[in-house]
């Protein structure tokens, strides 16, 4: 472990911390290695990933995302080093978003397995939304991320909620069948939005080989917006305004969906697969 990293950095994530970081990161993996190379983001398709053993991911959710399928049922270990606007699977793990106590975590080199969902040949390790949630994600302007951060996503939030539209779905989750008229649904490994203070999920685990699935059913927004505050108040039933069910593999009738995967915008044409890829990456975690 650590004798060939990788490391890959999303220089306009965020609020370009990572331009910061950059001298401190190579301080750092010259203690262990000479052996290691710096990349964009944007060149990693034209890289053979195979000869390194740990894969450093410096940026946002997005940056996560993109090494991903490098790092799914592999030996390969990833280190999270958080500077991008959302940082939600850091905040999930506990990581700091400081970078000191970020290196101090990975010098320990202590591992935790944890899950993945495949979204058809996609991979996630937070969420993949639709409806209000893709929006959110989706719409949000990068300029607005880069004066306000994470801030810029509750402020979409709000102006979206006054926006809420039903789309029908026909989703089969293990086995059972539901037709749902719904203004967003969530399929999420980590439930966590606004860092750690929203949850749309009940006992969430990042390696319990289940993942959550949050149907928000209402369209009208004084509804929706006491729906998110009994979240706020961790108060999550099921009722006639919300669902929240736990499954293993989810199919969906599809006919064009816009989605996120990980704060990525998607375009899926096909009928759409979910599916709880267990304990398949490693990551340094505290």
């Amino acid at each position: 472990m650590m004798k060939r990293i990788l490391i890959v950095t999303n220089f306009n994530a965020g609020r370009k911390q990572a331009i910061k970081y950059k001298k401190s990161v190579i301080s750092f993996v010259l203690k262990y290695t000479k052996d290691f190379k710096f990349v964009d983001i944007d060149e990693l398709k034209e890289l053979d990933v195979a000869p390194f053993d740990t894969i450093f991911a410096m940026g946002g959710d997005g940056t996560v995302n993109k090494v991903l399928p490098y790092l799914v049922n592999t030996e390969k270990v990833l280190g999270i080093i958080p500077c991008g606007t959302a940082n939600l699977l850091a905040a999930k793990l506990g990581l700091s978003s400081r970078l000191g106590r970020i290196l101090r975590i990975i010098e320990k080199q202590k591992v935790k397995k944890v899950d993945v969902l495949a979204v058809n040949e996609n991979f996630s390790a937070l969420r993949c939304g639709f409806g209000y949630d893709s929006d959110i994600i989706c719409k949000t302007p990068q300029s607005l991320k880069n004066k306000f951060g994470y801030f810029a996503y509750f402020i979409a939030g709000i102006l979206f909620g006054f926006r809420l539209k039903n789309k029908k779905y026909d989703i089969t989750i293990d086995g059972k069948k539901y037709s749902i008229n719904s203004s967003c649904i969530i399929f999420a490994n980590a439930t966590n939005m606004y860092k750690n203070c929203v949850s749309v999920g009940n006992n969430s685990n990042l390696d319990d080989g289940l993942m959550d699935i949050f149907i928000l059913k209402m369209t009208n927004p004084i509804i929706f917006f006491f729906e998110f505050l009994l979240i706020l108040l961790n108060i999550r039933k099921n009722s006639f305004r919300a669902e929240y069910l736990k499954g293993e593999e989810v199919q969906i009738e599809n006919n064009w969906s816009v989605c996120h995967i990980d704060g990525e915008k998607k375009n899926l044409k096909e009928n759409i697969k979910i599916s709880v890829l267990k304990n398949s990456v490693s990551v340094f975690c505290v």
